[in-house]
């Protein structure tokens, strides 16, 4: 479990994926087996954006195969308390233990923009209903024939305004047992640390996630996001780089190397950029 290596490491890195829209999974192999060893997880997104995909489970297991260490994410989105628990067990029978719960992308995000939402639970309840579970009772106080166990992590983001809604949500999220967090993409590393500062005595690990700036364009594309913060420095040095991407992997490397000397750990979404990880880590 991840929870074991936070016991063992002072410093954890884990990275995400993408499923792919369809069946081949060749690609998606290729870049698991490129960063499987530099990592000590890999999360498998849950039809992220709102957009149909493989499915995180059945991708979950194939990494596990392949002898590394998948968290599953899974979203309050797309199923009720039914389908959510089923699927945990589902889970922990494939060998599948650490979790990632989260709302998920709204509908609208996607390409079925018509489609309501279920929002059975919501990611406190969620958590709450995967704790019962390792109980050995589900959520309608039915008994289990053999109970699970889980590492359960979820999301917060510490750009989020008002942040004290966030720490409280946080809060929430560990009371009912979440063991560590992954925090939507940060590039201001002072900011972080003020919101760091405020959050390091609560009992759980957290992450802060860093993302792949490639191009002038994807700098413009994520300044659009709401509570994405990009430092000026950063946006001059990418637009004024002969090699944007290769800037890109540098700002990556030193936001890391910043993040290291007082988070837990960091989240690197390269959005598709996956070849460019162990680049970025060999830099760290």
């Amino acid at each position: 479990m991840l929870c074991d290596i936070f016991k063992q490491k002072k410093f954890i890195i884990t990275a995400e994926l993408f499923p792919p829209k369809g069946t081949d999974i060749t690609d998606l192999m290729r870049r698991a087996d490129l960063i499987g060893q530099l990592v000590d997880g890999i999360n498998v997104t849950d039809n992220q954006r709102a957009s149909m995909r493989l499915g995180s489970i059945a991708v979950c297991r194939l990494l596990k195969e392949r002898g590394y260490r998948p968290i599953m994410q899974m979203t309050c989105r797309d199923r009720n308390r039914l389908a959510l628990q089923s699927d945990l067990l589902s889970a922990f029978v494939l060998g599948i233990d650490d979790i990632l719960m989260l709302s998920g992308d709204h509908p609208r995000a996607g390409e079925y923009t018509e489609l309501s939402g279920v929002y059975d639970l919501d990611p406190v309840q969620l958590i709450a209903a995967a704790r019962g579970l390792e109980s050995g009772v589900d959520l309608a106080g039915k008994k289990l024939k053999g109970a699970p166990k889980f590492c359960i992590g979820a999301v917060v983001n510490p750009t989020s305004t008002p942040q004290e809604l966030q720490i409280l949500m946080l809060q929430k999220k560990i009371a009912a047992g979440a063991q560590f967090f992954q925090t939507q993409t940060i590039f201001d590393v002072e900011q972080y640390k003020r919101f760091h500062e405020k959050i390091n005595h609560f009992p759980a690990k957290v992450l802060p996630g860093v993302t792949l700036l490639k191009s002038p364009a994807f700098v413009a594309f994520m300044q659009a996001l709401p509570g994405v913060t990009i430092p000026p420095a950063f946006v001059d040095r990418i637009k004024n780089a002969a090699d944007p991407l290769a800037e890109g992997i540098e700002i990556c490397a030193e936001t890391i190397r910043e993040l290291k000397t007082f988070t837990a750990g960091v989240h690197i979404m390269a959005i598709g950029m996956e070849q460019y990880i162990p680049e970025i880590l060999a830099k760290v």
